[in-house]
């Protein structure tokens, strides 16, 4: 299964913090599951770390590096996910969750996160 991680699994994994569920854990840890991240993350990290938000403290450009050293893929934004963004339902006004979602919904991946209102989106989603 293709699952793309939103920007705080990718924190936790990388840290190997509590925070990460088992259920995350073990979908992270299943060698059948392709592992993908969106430079959408990379952005957001970049962007509030550099306004000293303390959960965002890590280099996005470390974390990039690791995350490629081990085995996780850069799923790209394209014209296509960003249009998508239109057709989601407003459940979530945080630009850098919806196109997380509109990724996920148009590659057919599931989208991995431990945030309820994300959650909440029909399809592609799943609450780990």
């Amino acid at each position: 299964m293709k699952l793309l991680l939103d920007t705080h699994l990718l924190l936790w994994a990388a840290e190997d913090s509590d925070r990460l569920s088992a259920i995350a854990r073990s979908l992270i840890a299943d060698p059948e599951n392709e592992l993908l991240f969106s430079p959408a993350s990379l952005w957001e990290i970049s962007i509030k770390r550099g306004i000293g938000r303390a959960d965002f403290h890590v280099d996005a450009r470390a974390l990039r590096r690791c995350l490629l050293d081990n085995g996780y893929i850069e799923l790209p934004i394209i014209g296509e996910h960003a249009l998508s963004i239109d057709i989601l339902p407003p459940i979530h006004k945080d630009p850098f969750d919806r196109i997380l979602i509109a990724q996920a919904m148009v590659e057919g991946i599931t989208l991995l996160t431990s945030d309820a209102l994300v959650a909440q989106y029909p399809e592609s989603v799943l609450q780990v």
